[in-house]
């Protein structure tokens, strides 16, 4: 039963063998010449104005969430226009009622503001 298994594992272990020696490869044999110009921050020519890390607002977030779920709901839309001729009228009226969802959470997501960027 475990056989099964085997060429799995040998595929994981390959896998992190190929990552590792390439790792170790890079760090080995790659020319490391520290250079103060090559270590310096860079931001358009000039020092950077303000620390890496600075605070985003949520609203940015927001959108951001907003445009991947809105994204990955589109592409559903793909296969379905594919086999439209063969899921019928049954299929039809799903994908009706998935969008008229999708259209009615977007709406209220509109009405709310958050899609809002003031």
């Amino acid at each position: 039963m475990l056989g099964n298994y085997f060429p799995i594992l040998l595929f994981i272990l390959i896998g992190l063998a190929v990552g590792v020696l390439s790792m170790l490869a890079g760090w080995m044999f790659a020319p490391n010449r520290p250079d103060s110009e090559k270590l310096s921050p860079y931001e358009c020519g000039f020092e950077a104005f303000e620390d890496a890390r600075i605070k985003f607002d949520v609203r940015y977030y927001l959108v951001a969430i907003l445009f991947i779920l809105f994204d990955l709901e589109i592409a559903f839309l793909f296969p379905w226009a594919v086999v439209l001729n063969e899921i019928g009228l049954f299929g039809f009226t799903a994908m009706l009622v998935f969008l008229g969802i999708l259209i009615v959470g977007f709406v209220y997501e509109w009405k709310k503001g958050a899609l809002e960027w003031d």
